[in-house]
């Protein structure tokens, strides 16, 4: 069974909440999800996988997590050429611009965004929240 590894970084739980409901889609769709805290997963993890999920919440100005996330992007920069990846995350003001920036950050390094934009849900994900998270790993699943 292909397995899809969703990566992710949470401070509060919303994004690890998100995180859990998009591998349910992928698990619902017929493919293995793990799921790794960004901590516990290195670039040499991802070398041979084509397509693998990532998320974070915004932090500060609209802006990746500095201290793990940010470093494992900076990392897996120059190794994404070809790949899929798809995106999520939770925040709390703003427009999601941390969101495009990643989602353009991406594309620059040669992936491809899977649906050209990443998931994004306001605070707390209800139910309606992680119901798209889970239409949302069925869509990853099926790429």
């Amino acid at each position: 069974m292909e397995q899809v590894k969703v990566i992710y970084w949470t401070q509060t739980g919303n994004t690890e909440m998100m995180a859990g409901a998009i591998a349910e889609g992928i698990k619902q769709a017929g493919k293995e999800a793990v799921l790794l805290e960004v901590g516990n997963c290195s670039v040499a993890d991802l070398e041979q996988d084509s397509i693998f999920v990532l998320g974070c919440p915004a932090m500060g100005a609209e802006e990746l997590e500095e201290t793990e996330m940010e470093p494992f992007m900076a990392e897996l920069e120059s190794h994404l050429t070809g790949k899929k990846v798809a995106l999520f995350g939770s925040y709390g003001w703003g427009d999601g611009q941390w969101m495009r920036d990643w989602a353009e950050r991406i594309e620059n390094a040669g992936a491809s965004v899977i649906g050209g934009e990443g998931l994004i849900v306001n605070e707390t994900p209800e139910d309606d929240g992680l119901t798209s998270c889970r239409n949302f790993g069925e869509k990853i699943a099926s790429n």
